[in-house]
Protein backbone atom coordinates (compact mmCIF):
# COMPACT_ATOMS: atom_id res chain seq x y z
CA UNK A 1 0.00 0.00 0.00
CA UNK A 2 0.95 3.43 -1.20
CA UNK A 3 1.47 5.54 1.32
CA UNK A 4 0.54 9.57 0.76
CA UNK A 5 2.87 11.83 0.70
CA UNK A 6 3.53 15.71 1.20
CA UNK A 7 5.79 18.21 0.13
CA UNK A 8 7.25 20.44 2.92
CA UNK A 9 8.52 23.77 1.88
CA UNK A 10 11.51 23.17 0.85
CA UNK A 11 10.69 20.79 -1.79
CA UNK A 12 11.50 18.04 0.56
CA UNK A 13 8.93 14.94 0.34
CA UNK A 14 7.92 13.23 3.60
CA UNK A 15 5.59 10.06 3.75
CA UNK A 16 2.58 11.27 6.01
CA UNK A 17 2.33 8.24 8.08
CA UNK A 18 5.66 7.52 9.63
CA UNK A 19 6.70 4.54 12.90
CA UNK A 20 7.73 6.68 16.02
CA UNK A 21 10.20 5.13 18.48
CA UNK A 22 9.68 7.57 21.60
CA UNK A 23 9.68 5.13 24.59
CA UNK A 24 10.77 2.16 22.41
CA UNK A 25 13.71 0.54 24.81
CA UNK A 26 17.06 0.74 22.89
CA UNK A 27 17.59 -2.93 23.45
CA UNK A 28 13.78 -3.23 21.65
CA UNK A 29 13.64 -0.51 18.99
CA UNK A 30 15.80 -3.17 16.39
CA UNK A 31 13.16 -5.34 16.76
CA UNK A 32 9.93 -2.91 16.23
CA UNK A 33 11.64 -0.75 13.44
CA UNK A 34 12.37 -4.21 11.32
CA UNK A 35 8.60 -5.43 12.60
CA UNK A 36 7.69 -1.37 11.29
CA UNK A 37 9.74 -1.43 7.82
CA UNK A 38 8.11 -5.13 7.23
CA UNK A 39 4.14 -4.03 7.50
CA UNK A 40 5.23 -1.24 5.41
CA UNK A 41 6.53 1.98 7.11
CA UNK A 42 8.79 3.41 5.42
CA UNK A 43 9.38 7.21 7.22
CA UNK A 44 11.04 6.32 10.91
CA UNK A 45 11.09 8.82 13.40
CA UNK A 46 13.89 8.93 16.54
CA UNK A 47 16.01 11.33 18.27
CA UNK A 48 19.34 11.29 20.45
CA UNK A 49 17.65 11.70 23.50
CA UNK A 50 15.36 8.48 22.86
CA UNK A 51 19.08 6.31 23.40
CA UNK A 52 17.50 3.73 20.51
CA UNK A 53 19.32 5.25 17.47
CA UNK A 54 21.54 3.01 17.06
CA UNK A 55 18.68 -0.13 16.90
CA UNK A 56 17.04 1.98 14.60
CA UNK A 57 20.65 2.44 12.56
CA UNK A 58 20.76 -1.40 12.67
CA UNK A 59 16.77 -2.65 11.36
CA UNK A 60 17.67 -0.14 8.67
CA UNK A 61 20.89 -2.00 7.60
CA UNK A 62 19.02 -5.21 8.30
CA UNK A 63 16.01 -4.48 6.25
CA UNK A 64 18.04 -4.47 2.52
CA UNK A 65 15.94 -1.68 1.83
CA UNK A 66 17.54 1.73 -0.80
CA UNK A 67 18.40 4.75 0.95
CA UNK A 68 16.32 6.72 -1.00
CA UNK A 69 13.46 4.77 0.55
CA UNK A 70 13.73 5.58 3.40
CA UNK A 71 12.87 8.54 5.21
CA UNK A 72 14.74 9.19 8.72
CA UNK A 73 13.64 11.90 10.98
CA UNK A 74 16.09 12.77 14.45
CA UNK A 75 16.42 15.19 16.68
CA UNK A 76 18.73 17.62 19.00
CA UNK A 77 18.49 17.78 22.33
CA UNK A 78 17.87 20.77 24.43
CA UNK A 79 22.18 20.20 26.09
CA UNK A 80 23.32 20.82 22.82
CA UNK A 81 22.10 23.70 21.06
CA UNK A 82 25.02 25.65 20.48
CA UNK A 83 26.76 25.35 17.87
CA UNK A 84 29.93 23.39 18.21
CA UNK A 85 27.50 20.95 20.26
CA UNK A 86 24.87 20.76 17.89
CA UNK A 87 27.52 19.75 15.18
CA UNK A 88 28.87 16.90 17.57
CA UNK A 89 25.13 15.71 18.38
CA UNK A 90 24.51 15.55 14.28
CA UNK A 91 27.52 13.93 13.80
CA UNK A 92 26.99 11.42 16.81
CA UNK A 93 23.33 10.74 15.56
CA UNK A 94 24.54 9.83 11.94
CA UNK A 95 27.39 7.40 14.01
CA UNK A 96 24.87 5.77 15.49
CA UNK A 97 22.02 5.34 12.61
CA UNK A 98 25.11 4.39 10.37
CA UNK A 99 23.73 7.22 7.71
CA UNK A 100 25.70 9.79 5.73
CA UNK A 101 22.51 11.94 6.17
CA UNK A 102 19.46 12.70 7.68
CA UNK A 103 16.46 13.51 6.26
CA UNK A 104 14.57 15.60 8.70
CA UNK A 105 16.51 17.07 11.52
CA UNK A 106 14.44 18.72 14.43
CA UNK A 107 15.38 21.09 17.02
CA UNK A 108 13.04 18.59 20.11
CA UNK A 109 12.45 21.59 22.31
CA UNK A 110 13.16 25.43 22.51
CA UNK A 111 13.28 24.61 26.41
CA UNK A 112 14.03 28.53 26.98
CA UNK A 113 13.11 28.01 30.85
CA UNK A 114 16.35 26.37 31.29
CA UNK A 115 19.04 26.82 28.37
CA UNK A 116 17.52 30.50 27.57
CA UNK A 117 17.57 31.78 23.80
CA UNK A 118 20.24 29.16 22.54
CA UNK A 119 17.97 27.24 20.23
CA UNK A 120 17.83 30.73 18.14
CA UNK A 121 21.91 29.53 17.69
CA UNK A 122 20.69 26.30 17.34
CA UNK A 123 18.73 27.13 14.57
CA UNK A 124 21.28 28.97 12.98
CA UNK A 125 23.24 25.83 12.94
CA UNK A 126 21.00 23.38 11.85
CA UNK A 127 20.55 26.15 8.40
CA UNK A 128 24.77 25.15 8.03
CA UNK A 129 24.15 21.82 8.18
CA UNK A 130 21.37 21.80 5.61
CA UNK A 131 23.72 23.39 3.26
CA UNK A 132 26.05 20.98 3.60
CA UNK A 133 24.15 18.27 2.94
CA UNK A 134 23.96 16.89 7.14
CA UNK A 135 19.84 16.56 6.94
CA UNK A 136 18.22 17.56 3.74
CA UNK A 137 15.34 19.40 5.37
CA UNK A 138 15.12 20.64 8.98
CA UNK A 139 12.69 21.69 11.20
CA UNK A 140 11.16 22.26 14.93
CA UNK A 141 9.66 20.37 17.04
CA UNK A 142 7.37 21.94 20.54
CA UNK A 143 7.86 25.40 19.01
CA UNK A 144 4.82 28.02 20.03
CA UNK A 145 4.53 31.01 18.27
CA UNK A 146 7.25 33.31 19.86
CA UNK A 147 9.56 30.58 19.31
CA UNK A 148 9.03 30.32 15.54
CA UNK A 149 8.88 34.62 15.63
CA UNK A 150 12.43 34.68 17.52
CA UNK A 151 14.06 32.35 14.74
CA UNK A 152 15.65 33.88 11.81
CA UNK A 153 16.68 32.73 8.26
CA UNK A 154 15.16 29.35 6.47
CA UNK A 155 11.26 28.54 7.71
CA UNK A 156 11.42 25.26 9.43
CA UNK A 157 9.75 22.57 7.13
CA UNK A 158 7.59 21.19 10.53
CA UNK A 159 6.73 21.60 13.52
CA UNK A 160 6.50 18.16 15.78
CA UNK A 161 3.62 19.13 18.39
CA UNK A 162 1.36 16.84 20.47
CA UNK A 163 -1.78 16.51 18.77
CA UNK A 164 -4.33 14.10 19.87
CA UNK A 165 -8.57 13.98 19.67
CA UNK A 166 -8.64 15.81 22.95
CA UNK A 167 -5.54 18.23 22.36
CA UNK A 168 -5.92 19.00 18.64
CA UNK A 169 -4.00 22.42 17.96
CA UNK A 170 -6.63 23.17 15.30
CA UNK A 171 -6.01 27.40 16.67
CA UNK A 172 -1.67 26.59 16.06
CA UNK A 173 -2.41 24.16 13.02
CA UNK A 174 -4.05 27.34 11.26
CA UNK A 175 -1.15 29.30 12.12
CA UNK A 176 1.16 27.13 10.74
CA UNK A 177 -0.25 26.87 8.09
CA UNK A 178 -0.05 30.45 7.31
CA UNK A 179 3.70 30.41 8.10
CA UNK A 180 3.81 27.44 5.07
CA UNK A 181 4.52 25.13 8.33
CA UNK A 182 3.96 21.35 7.74
CA UNK A 183 2.27 19.91 11.66
CA UNK A 184 3.42 16.51 12.58
CA UNK A 185 2.03 14.96 15.69
CA UNK A 186 3.42 13.25 18.88
CA UNK A 187 1.53 11.04 20.58
CA UNK A 188 -1.36 11.14 18.08
CA UNK A 189 -3.59 8.61 20.08
CA UNK A 190 -3.31 10.50 23.20
CA UNK A 191 -1.26 7.73 25.22
CA UNK A 192 -4.27 5.55 24.11
CA UNK A 193 -6.05 7.45 26.58
CA UNK A 194 -8.65 9.09 24.08
CA UNK A 195 -9.65 5.57 22.42
CA UNK A 196 -12.35 4.83 24.99
CA UNK A 197 -14.07 7.87 23.53
CA UNK A 198 -17.40 6.58 22.64
CA UNK A 199 -17.10 8.71 19.61
CA UNK A 200 -14.34 7.06 18.36
CA UNK A 201 -16.04 3.65 19.18
CA UNK A 202 -19.02 4.27 17.35
CA UNK A 203 -16.93 5.04 14.40
CA UNK A 204 -14.89 2.25 14.76
CA UNK A 205 -17.59 0.07 14.50
CA UNK A 206 -19.67 2.21 11.82
CA UNK A 207 -16.15 1.69 9.49
CA UNK A 208 -15.36 -1.41 10.76
CA UNK A 209 -11.96 -0.47 12.12
CA UNK A 210 -10.39 0.17 15.66
CA UNK A 211 -10.33 3.42 17.12
CA UNK A 212 -6.75 4.07 17.20
CA UNK A 213 -6.64 3.16 13.41
CA UNK A 214 -9.41 5.78 13.33
CA UNK A 215 -7.70 8.51 15.09
CA UNK A 216 -5.07 7.72 12.46
CA UNK A 217 -6.86 7.97 9.41
CA UNK A 218 -7.98 11.44 11.06
CA UNK A 219 -4.56 12.63 11.64
CA UNK A 220 -4.09 11.44 7.84
CA UNK A 221 -7.32 13.52 6.79
CA UNK A 222 -6.57 16.95 8.63
CA UNK A 223 -3.06 16.90 7.09
CA UNK A 224 -1.01 15.89 9.49
CA UNK A 225 2.23 14.39 9.37
CA UNK A 226 1.76 10.98 12.06
CA UNK A 227 4.10 8.49 14.02
CA UNK A 228 2.08 5.59 15.99
CA UNK A 229 4.17 3.81 18.03
CA UNK A 230 4.28 0.14 19.04
CA UNK A 231 6.36 -2.53 19.96
CA UNK A 232 3.92 -5.36 18.74
CA UNK A 233 4.27 -6.28 15.58
CA UNK A 234 0.55 -7.32 15.14
CA UNK A 235 -0.20 -3.65 16.38
CA UNK A 236 2.54 -1.96 14.29
CA UNK A 237 0.69 -3.87 10.92
CA UNK A 238 -2.64 -2.50 12.44
CA UNK A 239 -1.38 0.88 12.79
CA UNK A 240 -0.24 1.07 8.90
CA UNK A 241 -3.83 -0.63 7.49
CA UNK A 242 -5.62 3.04 7.40
CA UNK A 243 -5.62 3.57 3.91
CA UNK A 244 -8.48 1.32 2.64
CA UNK A 245 -11.30 3.34 4.45
CA UNK A 246 -12.27 7.24 4.22
CA UNK A 247 -13.93 9.00 7.24
CA UNK A 248 -17.22 11.46 6.27
CA UNK A 249 -16.74 15.08 6.78
CA UNK A 250 -19.46 14.42 9.33
CA UNK A 251 -17.01 11.72 11.35
CA UNK A 252 -13.94 14.22 11.06
CA UNK A 253 -16.03 17.03 12.43
CA UNK A 254 -17.27 14.55 15.55
CA UNK A 255 -13.21 14.06 16.16
CA UNK A 256 -12.67 17.32 15.97
CA UNK A 257 -15.40 17.98 18.44
CA UNK A 258 -13.85 16.08 21.45
CA UNK A 259 -10.98 18.85 22.26
CA UNK A 260 -10.92 20.49 25.00
CA UNK A 261 -7.21 21.20 25.62
CA UNK A 262 -5.90 18.33 27.29
CA UNK A 263 -2.20 18.65 26.89
CA UNK A 264 -0.55 15.43 27.98
CA UNK A 265 3.55 16.53 28.29
CA UNK A 266 4.96 19.78 29.12
CA UNK A 267 4.57 22.95 28.04
CA UNK A 268 7.29 23.88 25.73
CA UNK A 269 7.11 28.02 26.91
CA UNK A 270 7.19 26.43 31.03
CA UNK A 271 9.31 23.06 30.84
CA UNK A 272 11.97 22.92 32.54
CA UNK A 273 14.49 20.36 31.27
Amino acid sequence: MSVPTTTLNDGVVIPQLGFGTWQVPADEAEKAVSAALEAGFRHIDTAAIYDNEEGVGRALAASGLDRKDLFITTKLWNDAHHANDARKAIETSLSKLGLDHIDLYLIHWPAPVKYGDAYIEAWNALQDFKSEGLTRSIGVSNFKTEHLDAIEGVTPSVDQIEMHPTFNQATFRAELAKRGITPEAWSPLGQSKDLDNPVLADIAKATGKTPAQVVIRWHLQIGNVVFPKSVTPSRIAENFDVFGFELSDEQIAAIDGLDHGNRLGGDPATADF
